[in-house]
């Protein structure tokens, strides 16, 4: 499983304690984009963890973009899913996309994400209703994409839409943001993960060259489940896992210092304390090992693989809940604080469960496959 090396680990933690963590607390209060974190890990070759040494990336594959994608959740989770959306983006440029457009990606250039919710399909994102229509100008394409995360600081979409002509359900494309026919609306005020810039987008008309074409036509269905959701699933367990170890941290910290001054004891001296917090520390390393296991599964090329990779984003989530909920009664009123910073993880840890694909989905897919019914 390949890893960060020690330089690039040693680049990764001077971006997280010089801009990520102490930017974290602003980009959660004002729903602001985490322009200079991202900057940041740019300038440090990291966005390009996920690109191929050949175009000048690191090329570390689902182990290393999901060790940076971990360490950033601690942080800032919001910054997290910026570089999941991005990397997941990057899996299906390397795969398709012109030798160019991989090289701006690997220099930190291009900021990519993906553009498949849409309102008529929700959750099920495998089947798009949007369309694409072929003209005297090029492709046309008319969609309402429900949320798109990075949606005002992207560089390109990796953009679904029903086939031109072929059969299938789907057929990604490279919409670049600033395409004439693009509009946005809202800003996202949510409940956690607010600094991501998620938003709706709309296409009327918009025009693209029929090269921005990703894979062939009619081809989506099989790069959004043999190449994005393998790596979405393992960095969103990635993300799930920084959250729980953000808040193990934040827990230790507190309990071990908090005192009773009548006694001088400290809250960890007390026994449902310290069930609290071992619980805590079970799950996550169970889910960690869960997530190392399913990355060994996809670059192992093991049978089981696709189940590791179902079973790994729902375990996570629900593991997250947990740990951040027993972080919360453990800490009991500074939980509350918001400079404390358990507050923001225990709600950023909410955003996993309504992800698509959905825990509920995830869980009826398990057990699909368990049963040996088709998935789709």
């Amino acid at each position: 499983m390949p890893s960060l090396s020690s330089k690039d680990r040693g680049r990764l933690e001077s971006v997280l304690r010089e801009v990520v963590a102490p930017d974290a607390q602003r980009v959660d209060a004002d729903s602001a984009f985490p322009v200079a974190s991202i900057s940041a890990l740019a300038s440090a070759g990291l966005l390009g963890a996920a690109s191929a040494t050949e175009v000048g990336g690191l090329g570390l594959g689902f182990g290393g973009a999901a060790e940076i994608v971990e360490r950033l959740a601690r942080d800032c989770a919001s910054t997290a899913m910026v570089v999941t959306m991005h990397y997941c983006g990057v899996a299906v440029l390397e795969a398709h996309a012109s030798e160019d457009v991989r090289r701006e990606a690997a220099a930190g250039r291009h900021l990519s994400t993906l553009a498949f919710s849409e309102a008529g399909s929700r959750s099920q994102f495998w089947v798009p209703v949007s369309t694409a229509t072929r003209g005297p100008g090029g492709i046309r394409l008319d969609a309402r994409k429900s949320w798109i995360t990075s949606a005002r600081d992207a560089t390109a979409y990796v953009w679904s839409s029903r086939p031109v002509e072929a059969e299938g359900h789907s057929t990604i494309w490279l919409v670049p943001r600033t395409s004439p026919g693009i509009s946005l609306s809202g800003s996202f005020d949510g409940l956690g993960l607010r600094g991501n810039d998620s938003a709706p987008v709309e296409a009327q008309g918009v025009i693209i060259p029929e090269g921005s074409r990703l894979g062939a036509d009619g081809g989506g269905f099989d790069i959004m489940i043999g190449t994005v959701l393998p790596m979405f699933c393992v960095l969103s367990t990635a993300v799930s896992c920084g959250l729980m170890e953000g808040g193990i941290e934040r827990t230790v910290a507190h309990v071990t210092t908090a005192r009773y001054e009548h006694s001088g004891s400290t809250l960890a001296d007390l026994f449902p304390i310290r069930t609290n917090v071992a619980r805590m520390r079970c799950k996550a390393d169970a889910t960690r090992t869960l997530l190392h296991d399913t990355i060994a599964a996809l670059e192992g090329g093991r049978p089981d693989a696709v189940l590791r990779v179902l079973e790994s984003k729902a375990v996570a989530g629900d593991a997250s809940l947990e740990v951040l909920d027993l972080a919360m009664r453990s800490c009991g009123g500074q939980a509350f604080r918001k400079d404390v910073g358990v507050e923001r993880l225990f709600r950023d840890a909410r955003a996993a469960g309504v992800m698509a694909p959905t825990t509920d989905v995830l869980l009826d897919f398990i057990g699909k496959a368990v049963c040996g019914l088709p998935l789709f």
